[in-house]
């Protein structure tokens, strides 16, 4: 059984201005909602999503706002999601930006799958629930989405609207405040959550970036990370085959051996997991490759070494396989 997704206080934060500023008393609809309001002085602590959602729901009807959700963005800083919002703002490009985001927002929320892709000229920005888990507000998913947007709107102009947005929630009775928020094509009933946007748009360099900030962000974030995830198997496994890989291919029953583990246990646990051996081996390779490959001092022959492969062409090969491209053909900008 796997835990409940859990959200950052600092995130409710904003929504309890946003009740605030319409006269309401949002500490008493957290109590109501079964949140401890003194939490949000702890900038670490997190609330589950069966209690923020309560909150968003006591929150429209104590306001008889059903597009409140739009509205939280602007009460939303970079300190609401800690060295995530730092991050993004010394980022050089929205594709950046959104890149980060992906990596990241577990930081400020595992209640969503993230996922960005290039698809026909344009970016597609998709955030779902992951099978089996529960449903955040409807509310909740209409601010993530004004979240994005505005985040744009940021670093491109007050002008700036993306080319379409899908939401699975149902069309609401009047839908101007979605149309006035977006100002884009908005599609309700939809098969998932998703923002477009124009490829041009989201890799045109911003001149406000700054490198070395989102760096050192970064490094704050990836340690926040490690702290939050589980000891899994998958993880302990995934985390064996980083140290051995550079040493050549590790069988299964080396990996087992290194946790301590019979080659049957092993294959138990993973299957557990929903995972196999051979399967995590190559996920675990290919997130290593496109780590490697960003860095432009990393020499195909170098990678395909530190990989386990026993030659370049090896390596190309399975690439290939992984992605579709060859790795020289990633790095000339096919990613």
């Amino acid at each position: 059984m796997t835990a409940e997704p859990t959200t950052l206080v600092s995130w409710t934060r904003a929504l309890r201005k946003q009740l605030d500023a319409l006269g309401l008393d949002s500490a008493a609809l957290c109590r109501e909602a079964g949140l401890d309001p003194a939490l949000m002085d702890d900038p670490n602590a997190r609330y589950p999503l069966s209690a923020t959602t309560r909150l968003w729901h006591l929150a429209v009807a104590a306001s008889g706002d059903p597009a409140l959700g739009l509205k939280i963005s602007s009460y939303v800083s970079p300190t609401t999601f800690h060295a995530l919002g730092y991050a993004l703002i010394a980022s050089t490009t929205l594709r950046e930006v959104f890149e980060r985001i992906v990596r990241y927002h577990r930081v400020v929320s595992d209640a969503m799958e993230l996922d960005l892709r290039e698809r026909d000229g344009h970016y597609e920005f998709r955030f779902r629930v992951p099978p089996g888990s529960p449903e955040p507000a409807a509310e909740a998913l209409d601010a993530f989405a004004a979240i994005y947007v505005r985040t744009c709107r940021n670093r491109l102009g007050r002008d700036y609207a993306p080319q379409a947005v899908y939401l699975s929630r149902a069309e609401p009775a009047d839908s101007r405040p979605w149309q006035e928020v977006f100002r884009a094509p908005v599609h309700f009933g939809a098969a998932e959550n998703r923002l477009e946007f124009a490829r041009i748009d989201l890799e045109r360099p911003l001149d406000d970036g700054n490198p070395e900030l989102a760096e050192h962000n970064e490094t704050v974030l990836k340690k926040t990370l490690e702290q939050l995830q589980t000891p899994t198997w998958t993880r302990q496994v995934r985390a064996a085959l980083e140290a051995r890989l550079p040493d050549g291919e590790p069988s299964a029953e080396a990996i087992a051996g290194s946790l301590h583990l019979s080659l049957r246990s092993l294959q138990r646990h993973l299957a557990e997991e929903g995972v196999g051996y051979e399967a995590l081996l190559a996920e675990t390779r290919c997130a290593l490759a496109l780590r490697y490959l960003d860095d432009p001092r990393n020499a195909l022959g170098e990678i395909a070494y530190l990989l386990g492969f026993a030659d370049t062409s090896s390596f190309s090969r399975a690439f290939k396989r992984w992605t579709g491209k060859t790795p020289s053909q990633y790095r000339e900008g096919g990613r």
